[in-house]
């Protein structure tokens, strides 16, 4: 049987009260997760109750955009938050432990941001 899953598009405004009505309604965050699509990122809060699966999804129209962070409602969140601000630069404001960009080690920074998955062959290329 598969099972309902909600995508809600929110704006950064709305993310805190949106996560609050979540804990309180007593689902779990399941996964913060960030994508680049072209021209944006998206992120995605996703949450589980009883198996029903809902996603709260924020477009940004570039990492320099700064969003609250959500582990003063869910502490765990400070793990995922780290990992989207060191992969693509994303900027959480108060967030519960910040490893201020050194989450992870890696030889660049923003490794994820403006990445192409699929390389485009030039003309006249082989």
């Amino acid at each position: 049987m598969i099972e309902e899953q909600q995508l809600i598009v929110i704006t950064p405004d709305q993310l805190q009260s949106k996560v609050e009505e979540m804990k309180q309604g007593g689902y779990r965050l399941v996964q913060i997760g960030c994508t680049q699509v072209p021209g944006s990122l998206e992120i995605n809060y996703s949450f589980d109750k009883a198996y029903t699966f809902i996603n709260l999804r924020i477009v940004l129209s570039s990492e320099k955009e700064t969003l609250p962070s959500m582990s003063s409602v869910y502490l765990s969140a400070f793990l995922y938050e780290n990992e989207i601000h060191d992969l693509y630069g994303v900027t959480f404001s108060s967030m519960a432990v910040d490893y201020q960009g050194n989450f992870y080690r890696t030889a660049v920074k923003k490794p994820f941001l403006n990445v192409m998955l699929t390389p485009e062959k030039k003309e006249g290329a082989a």
